[in-house]
């Protein structure tokens, strides 16, 4: 993250996203698969030996060496036709534009109840021995049992979150980078997908 101004001297923080360049690594039709989609693939510099065989010999076909990161998206109508070895850049973006951001949050741990689903916990002074501890999860005679889904401590994060309507503040499109303003999900370095904002 970083932060830049506008012209009206207005401070806004960004986050700097490598957006490309990536290419089309495989086109899944209605005839073949029974949908639309394409798998793109986030071109970088990978070693050879960190990439199986079984994934070496699929990057082969579409010409992608030096592909780790892939995911697959669906095509919507107006989207055009995309063949397989297409680039996608940042070209596709507009300053102004809204997106949404999706990546894998970072991981937190074993949390309580007070950190992973801001319960507020019980008195803190007069010998309650009530500070952190979650309450009641159900009754005894019926159903007796936990129903699925209640609220306890447990491992927090490293899930999938999406970021909605995000600005787009700069487009680099030497450097194929992207300026969104505010924060996105995952570590630094961590991968994302951008796309356009669906609501908004």
């Amino acid at each position: 993250m970083t932060q830049v101004f506008r012209q009206n001297g207005e401070v806004v923080p960004v986050t700097l996203v490598k957006a490309g360049p990536c290419v089309v690594v495989q086109r899944k039709t209605p005839t073949t698969d029974g949908y639309n989609a394409i798998q793109l693939g986030f071109l970088e510099f990978v070693k050879a030996s960190r990439i199986n065989k079984p994934k070496t010999g699929h990057l082969k076909k579409a010409g992608a060496d030096g592909v780790q990161f892939l995911r697959e998206l669906p095509l919507r109508p107006g989207d055009g036709d995309p063949k397989v070895g297409d680039k996608v850049l940042v070209d596709q973006f507009q300053p102004a534009e809204m997106v949404d951001v999706t990546g894998i949050s970072k991981g937190r741990g074993y949390a309580s109840i007070v950190k992973r689903h801001h319960f507020r916990g019980g008195p803190g002074s007069h010998g309650s021995m009530f500070n952190r501890a979650p309450g009641s999860i159900g009754a005894s005679s019926f159903p007796s049992r936990v129903f699925k889904g209640t609220r306890m401590a447990g491992h927090m994060g490293v899930g999938n979150v999406t970021i909605r309507n995000l600005e787009i503040i700069g487009v680099d499109l030497e450097d194929n980078v992207l300026m969104v303003k505010g924060a996105v999900p995952g570590p630094n370095g961590g991968y994302v997908v951008v796309r356009r904002a669906k609501r908004g």
